[in-house]
């Protein structure tokens, strides 16, 4: 669920521009690796983003969730894991190991789940096999920030009319996808996303030409009309959800590819025009403001150039990996810097609500959790999306999770 959530637009969008005024692509493309002309900008990515923890260090683990699901959540883990080459290498900080490695660390730990494991008897086996390491997070050490994301529910139809007038875009024939690591090592999982001009690279379509100015009306094929340009925009956001069209079956719909505009967030822009303080921040607190003011919606929703094109899926939502996610599960990380379909575990805070659906209160958990997930807003390694699934509360914890925490990584050690 690509969270969703464009991929790494900001970079993406510096290297674009630096193409263009190299003018690499034509009817050939070409990078000189002997060019110092230009600097390439770069984002920082910290050398060491997970450290090994010594025995003294290795928290308490507990659980607050039954098993089923984390077992479930294993399972897509593995079979993603299952599809690569053996050798593939994942980063575990300054430590690596191969594909085959994390599936045997995965299926270990299945395998135990199976005994139903008081506290006492996880943390006895965690520490006997398992290596711990830890997150370096933010700038504040160890420190890392949790938010949260859900699957939303929309209505739509496959025929425009005066209530559904919203169109949810297939990925546009003109937007080109370029795979960097092709032409160097230096820009390993990086692509850049634009549209041909002549034989010219430039910026695709941003929010307010398709949204406002119609770039794509007649270019593109419209997966469905939608009723709320709202919902439409943090689906958007979330990167998949659940459309129910024409009063039939609920349609999977889910990230196709990105614009490769820049991700900005409505909610800092909101902040600091004075809408909404700081500390009343919330998805939640968007739409009421949105909703509330419609003269100012649209140009609001267009200060974030970022735009998602979206397809169908026979089930969903579905992760990075290719993989369906598990709600309270799965987590979505930087993909430079964590390994992907690795077992984790996390602590920070949940909502407690109230009969009512009101939040009365956050609690501290612990969960073990699998590294299924990506997103252009989660950079660094003080970021972690986790994956509530859909409904009222995935919606309001979604919604709310702003909060710190500490992200573990663990993996079978060598010997065993």
């Amino acid at each position: 669920m690509t969270k969703t959530k464009p991929l790494d637009a900001l970079r993406t969008a510096h290297r674009l521009h630096l193409y263009l005024l190299l003018g690499i692509l034509g009817s050939v493309l070409f990078i000189s690796p002997g060019c110092a002309l230009f600097k390439i900008p770069t984002v920082e990515v910290p050398a060491v983003p997970l450290v090994l923890l010594k025995e003294n260090k290795v928290p308490e683990f507990s659980d607050d969730m039954n098993y089923d699901a984390l077992t479930a959540s294993i399972e897509q883990s593995l079979a993603y894991l299952r599809a690569l080459a053996s050798d593939t290498r994942f980063a575990f900080g300054v430590d690596t190991y191969s594909a085959d490695h994390l599936t045997k660390s995965l299926e270990r730990f299945a395998l135990f789940l199976e005994t139903d494991p008081d506290v006492r008897t996880l943390n006895r086996f965690i520490r006997e096999y398992y290596q711990v390491y830890r997150s370096i997070g933010g700038q504040e050490a160890g420190r890392v920030l949790f938010t949260g994301y859900y699957e939303p529910f929309l209505r739509g139809s496959y025929h425009k009319n005066g209530r559904f007038r919203y169109p949810l875009y297939m990925r546009p024939d003109d937007l080109v996808s370029v795979d960097l690591s092709l032409f160097s090592d230096r820009f390993k999982d990086e692509t850049v996303w634009g549209r041909l001009n002549g034989k010219s690279l430039v910026p695709y379509h941003d929010r307010r030409e398709i949204d406002s100015d119609g770039a794509l009306d007649g270019k593109a094929e419209v997966l469905a009309w939608v009723d709320d340009p709202i919902d439409l925009f943090f689906l958007h956001i979330q990167g998949s959800g659940k459309l129910y069209v024409d009063s039939g079956e609920p349609v999977n719909v889910h990230y196709n590819s990105p614009n490769g505009r820049p991700y900005r967030s409505i909610g800092r822009v909101l902040i600091d025009n004075g809408a909404i303080p700081r500390e009343e921040m919330s998805m939640q607190a968007i739409k009421k403001y949105l909703r509330t003011h419609p003269e100012e919606a649209e140009d609001i929703l267009n200060t974030n150039p970022s735009y998602v094109f979206f397809n169908t899926e026979r089930e969903g939502p579905i992760g990075a990996l290719g993989r369906k996610l598990t709600p309270g599960r799965s987590i979505a990380t930087d993909r430079r810097l964590f390994p992907k379909g690795a077992l984790a575990f996390i602590e920070t805070q949940k909502p407690l609500v109230d009969g009512t659906g009101t939040i009365e209160t956050w609690s501290g958990f612990g969960r073990f959790v699998l590294n299924q997930d990506t997103g252009g807003a989660i950079r660094g390694p003080g970021r972690a999306d986790l994956f509530w699934g859909n409904g009222p509360y995935a919606e309001l914890a979604a919604g709310y999770m702003q909060h710190p925490g500490k992200l573990f990584f663990l993996v079978l050690k060598p010997e065993k």
